[in-house]
């Protein structure tokens, strides 16, 4: 197998090595033909030579550019020289090398031709590796990603299932001796983790939505009222004493984006307001505009979130806040993956403290 990967790779590579060399040909006969055909044109008219080279000096700076290395356009310079001295320089379709000011003009436009490869090489090359760099952080971007979301998940998942198996093994091993309240108590225990868990994996599944954590998301052009609604559906059945306010613009409002993977976004959000907050004041969840985004906020009115968190709240930590908070149902895991999945849709989100608690708002573009 690694023999025939070899072979295919090697003559994948003399492929494109020659497709990259027949493209430099063709590029230079292309412009070199278009110059002469100008050329000629324009030497109709004004029967100016000093113009005419100018012509082939421009196509020679394009060839330059355009092409790797320097053989092309030293040949081109070559081939330009030869046109002039023979198509427009007295006596007409015969070669004079020793005529007057020719060999000048051939030096200049050897000259010319060395400058510009070398320019357009340096400047390749230094593409070359901003373009490798730029490669290089979006890899240790994603593997940063990777490793909150793996810290976040032994936190995040560890915790309600020791829960749930000390709760069970109770209701098991005791069962004889525990009244009804007990064991409702325990089974209720079971079924808070076991719905904790589930929107765990809920936000594990919208991660895979996303391939390697980069904007493949499908975006088609969506309601914002729809999404918040179906959020809110899935927000009340989970949590059904939840208390919401939602407030979103008359007119109807549609951008691209995966409804699914920002429905996710809002429900997370919407979610940990109404979980971590400890407040009796309903969530407010608003939406405005300007003309080129549209801004989704979530704001509670509870115990707030403190200043050193803010700015670590997104990077997939487990969430220990302030004190009154429940420590197994972290934050972290969940906003982690909402701003995979905002920054999937060229989007911006963030959090912010006011007088009385705290707003989550994200942006999306309108096109």
């Amino acid at each position: 197998m690694t023999v025939f990967h070899r072979f295919f790779s090697k003559d994948a590579s003399l492929y494109k090595t020659y497709k990259g060399q027949f493209a430099d040909a063709f590029i230079t006969f292309f412009l070199l033909f278009l110059a002469t055909l100008l050329s000629l044109v324009y030497w109709d008219i004004s029967q100016n030579a000093g113009n005419v080279a100018l012509l082939y000096v421009l196509a020679l700076v394009l060839i330059a550019r355009k092409t790797s290395g320097y053989f092309w356009s030293i040949f081109a310079s070559l081939v330009g020289g030869i046109c002039v001295n023979f198509l427009f320089v007295y006596p007409y379709y015969s070669l004079h090398f020793t005529f007057s000011g020719y060999p000048v003009t051939l030096l200049g436009m050897l000259a010319i031709a060395l400058t510009t490869s070398t320019a357009s090489t340096s400047m390749k090359r230094q593409m070359q590796m901003l373009a490798d760099r730029e490669k290089l952080l979006i890899e240790a971007e994603k593997e940063k990603m990777r490793a909150n979301l793996l810290r976040a998940i032994s936190h995040d998942l560890r915790t309600p299932l020791t829960s749930i198996i000390g709760a069970s093994t109770s209701y098991l091993t005791n069962n004889h001796i525990l009244n009804a309240e007990q064991k409702n108590e325990l089974v209720s225990h079971i079924y808070e983790d076991s719905n904790w868990l589930l929107n765990m994996v809920e936000n594990l599944l919208s991660v895979t939505r996303i391939q390697d954590g980069v904007a493949n998301v499908s975006k088609s052009y969506e309601s914002i009222e729809e999404v918040i609604s179906e959020a809110v559906i899935r927000l009340k059945k989970r949590l059904p004493d939840a208390q919401l306010s939602v407030q979103v613009p008359d007119e109807l409002i549609m951008i691209p984006m995966d409804a699914i993977l920002i429905e996710q976004v809002l429900f997370n959000l919407v979610e940990n307001a109404v979980l971590h907050s400890k407040s009796d004041f309903p969530i407010f969840c608003y939406v405005d505009q300007t003309e080129d985004f549209v801004t989704f906020h979530v704001r509670d009115y509870g115990i707030g979130i403190s200043p050193d968190r803010l700015s670590t709240i997104f990077d997939g930590t487990a969430y220990t806040g302030n004190s009154s908070s429940d420590s197994s149902r972290g934050m972290g895991i969940g906003l982690s993956i909402c701003k995979t999945i905002i920054t999937a849709h060229k989007g911006k989100i963030n959090v912010k403290s006011h007088d009385k608690g705290t707003e989550f708002y994200f942006i999306l573009p309108k096109a």
